[in-house]
């Protein structure tokens, strides 16, 4: 066994299992269903069931499982949800390499530019410190779990992840319908800024991350080139040869639309750099945005 993945299914995970796989190496996905074949190994994350016995031998884990952010709106209820399936996933998964005779050597584990908080037009980095709000605690708290498999010698990194771009889902998939009928907006201020990356460009710096034994901690997955929402507005418009709306949505509206999520998931601006990929020479295949959103278009 080379590579355990869990969150397998979804956008950014498949994505990854294909490329793994496409170089070769040996995959093995972390199911809540009965396993269909040698390669799938059945777990259950909110009731701490992982059978160490079944990942042993393992050099790597990409651990990338957890509820959707935006799909719902934040009851309490939900934001419990969101916990669970980020927090005690980690515990469980964590918990069960402990067990192992001989740990991976890497964890790689996802997390979100949500740690940074509402940074403004502000430039951070991976030294920048937490910020404030349910999204910030929420990464602070998925980021401690995955440091822990760092206490039995595990290299340890923390996706923080920004918005990614891709033509098969995600919140672009989301975007797309209102942008193709010329209804697409700046949100609020359209002053916040918006870090991205290209899908293809996670699945190369996770990939990147996962071979280079320099490479620990949190490492942030987005562009070099963040943008206002004003902008992305504008130039996702221009890449479906749409035109926009003049006038912005404005937040009391989204508030009342969407919720809590709006605040910090819509509204709140995260100006962030990939200090830490751009040191340890990983290049990028997309850094205009233009282009970026015409490749995944």
């Amino acid at each position: 066994m080379a590579v355990v993945v869990s969150g397998a299914s979804g956008l950014l995970g498949s994505a990854l299992v294909k490329a793994l796989r496409g170089d070769g190496e040996r995959v093995v996905t972390l199911v809540r269903r009965e396993p269909r074949g040698d390669d799938e190994v059945f777990w259950q994350p909110a009731e701490n069931v992982l059978d160490p016995a079944a990942i042993e031998g393992a050099e790597a884990v990409v651990h990338l499982a957890g509820a959707p952010i935006a799909d719902r709106r934040w009851t309490p209820a939900y934001k419990r949800e969101l916990v669970r399936s980020r927090v005690d996933s980690t515990r469980t998964l964590v918990g069960a390499l402990r067990e192992l005779s001989q740990p991976p050597e890497v964890l790689v584990s996802a997390s979100g530019v949500d740690f940074y908080g509402d940074t403004g037009d502000r430039v951070v980095d991976e030294d920048t410190g937490r910020g404030e709000g349910f999204l910030a605690d929420l990464c602070a708290r998925w980021e401690g779990e995955a440091r822990e498999a760092g206490s039995f010698g595990v290299r340890t990194a923390q996706l923080r992840t920004g918005l990614v771009l891709s033509g098969r889902g995600g919140a672009l998939g989301r975007m797309l319908p209102i942008f193709r009928m010329g209804l697409g907006a700046p949100l609020g201020s359209g002053k916040q800024y918006w870090s991205w990356i290209a899908e293809d460009d996670w699945v190369g710096a996770t990939l990147h991350i996962l071979k280079n034994r320099d490479l620990s901690g949190p490492v942030n997955l987005t562009s070099p080139t963040p943008v206002t929402n004003a902008e992305f507005t504008r130039t996702l418009g221009k890449a479906l040869r749409k035109g926009t709306m003049p006038m912005p949505v404005p937040a009391f509206a989204l508030s009342l639309g969407i919720g809590e999520f709006a605040k910090e998931g819509l509204l709140s601006g995260h100006k962030i750099l990939p200090r830490k990929l751009q040191d340890t020479g990983y290049g990028f295949a997309h850094t205009s945005l233009d282009e970026a959103l015409r490749a995944v278009l």
